[in-house]
């Protein structure tokens, strides 16, 4: 019995043409870090399940108090590892304003309810520092990711001129996800989504009895929409 031999240069071609799009399309193989900017928007939660922490008004429950949307602006960097492309470490720095809305609050306690009169809206400042696990498909140019960890929350309110104001600076956590894509091998464009949520306690004038605004503690939860360019080395 006669068998079939194939020429070795059709063996070659074959096993080149087989072999240029796992190539072309494999993951990156390599240690990969990256610096990126990034701005969008957030869309805030009412400030939620509040108490009033001020000395002698102690106990009584707040209304939740509306916020505003604001613009975001925000830059990160990261680490992808080599031995694992799939799992990296990141590094967030974001800034945004989301001011407290004019309106009534409505005081709660043993006694039943009492709602304030009209009170103007308050300037409010989000500084906040995340450290998260990322987690990537790590494809030739389009990469889906998501993330988690802890944040450090860092938010002051001040109201009427001259006024001291309130501060807090509190842990939370954050989940993220996005997507982004490699334009050249160093330069990336992404889409990304994050939620952050907090317990903040605004409490830096406990013995200020016209400290304005008076001192809370508060749930604060947003979400943010951004899109940013990466350079990645």
């Amino acid at each position: 019995m006669k068998t079939l031999r194939i020429p070795r240069p059709i063996v070659i071609a074959s096993l080149v043409a087989l072999m240029v799009p796992i190539v072309l399309f494999a993951p990156k193989a390599y240690a990969e870090s990256y610096v990126a900017g990034q701005f969008g928007a957030t869309f805030p939660q009412s400030l939620s399940n509040g108490k009033v922490t001020q000395d002698g008004f102690g106990g009584l429950g707040l209304s939740d108090q509306p916020l505003q949307r604001s613009a975001l602006l925000g830059a990160k960097f990261g680490h992808y590892f080599a031995k694992a492309r799939w799992l990296g470490v990141e590094a967030g720095l974001s800034y945004t304003t989301p001011h407290l809305k004019q309106g009534s609050i409505t005081f709660s306690g043993p006694g039943g309810s009492t709602p304030s009169p009209i009170l103007s809206g308050l300037h409010h400042r989000v500084i906040t520092l995340d450290t998260d696990v990322i987690f990537r498909y790590p494809g030739y140019r389009l990469q889906p990711y998501f993330g988690i960890g802890p944040s450090i929350l860092m938010a002051r309110l001040r109201g009427s001129d001259g006024a001291t104001g309130q501060s807090s600076t509190a842990l939370g956590f954050n989940a993220e996800g996005g997507v982004q894509y490699y334009i050249t091998r160093q330069w990336t464009f992404f889409g990304e989504a994050k939620y952050t949520r907090a317990r903040m306690n605004y409490s830096s004038a406990h013995s200020d009895e016209n400290a304005d605004p008076f001192a809370f503690r508060a749930t604060y939860s947003v979400l943010a929409l951004s899109v940013g360019i990466g350079y990645h080395f």
